[in-house]
C-alpha cells in the first residue's frame, strides 16, 4: 500500500474513533466531547509521528 492511501485511512479510522466515542459516550455534553475528541486527536498524531512519520 502507498503512502496515501495508507494516510487517508488513518485519518478515516481516526475519523470512525470520533464519531463512535461520540455517539456511545458524550451525546449531550459539550465540553467533555470537546476534550476528549482533543484527545484522541492528539493520540493519533503522536501514534502517527512515533510510528508512521515518513524517514
Amino acid at each position: 500500500m502507498g503512502k496515501s492511501p495508507a494516510i487517508v485511512l488513518y485519518v478515516v479510522l481516526m475519523a470512525a474513533v470520533v464519531v463512535g466515542v461520540d455517539l456511545l459516550f458524550f451525546r449531550n455534553r459539550f465540553w467533555e466531547r470537546l476534550m476528549v475528541n482533543v484527545g484522541i486527536v492528539l493520540v493519533f498524531a503522536a501514534f502517527y509521528l512515533r510510528f508512521l512519520k515518513p524517514s
